[in-house]
């Protein structure tokens, strides 16, 4: 099931995603990405599947430089998993969706 993710940013990440009572798995990206694009669409896929659940968001490292470098994201895509406002894991590549999902379901609950 498809499902529209969080677009975070610099401004909104602190609010929506850090002081959040959900869990929230972010996906640091760029346009320019190849591995980034095509999972894309696993996002998007995960945001519909954790729905009221968990947050789904992605964040453009070239639009949003602070936040990236905060969590010292050095190579696209990086998924990190925030709880309680501190990173409990953190997942490099395009994974595949059962991957991702396993690890979130971890965090969840």
């Amino acid at each position: 099931m498809s499902g529209k993710y969080f677009e975070a940013t610099d401004q909104n990440f602190q609010a929506e995603i850090l002081n959040s009572d959900k869990v929230a798995l972010v996906d640091f990206w760029a346009a320019w990405c190849g591995p980034c694009m095509m999972l894309g669409p696993v996002i998007e896929e995960l945001a519909g599947d954790y729905e009221g659940k968990a947050i789904i968001a992605k964040l453009n490292v070239d639009e949003n430089p602070n936040t990236a470098g905060q969590y010292g994201i050095r190579s696209i895509p990086t998924m990190l998993i925030i709880k309680g406002g501190k990173v409990v894991d953190q997942m490099v590549g395009a994974l595949p969706k059962n991957m991702i999902a396993k690890k979130l379901d971890e965090h969840i609950g």
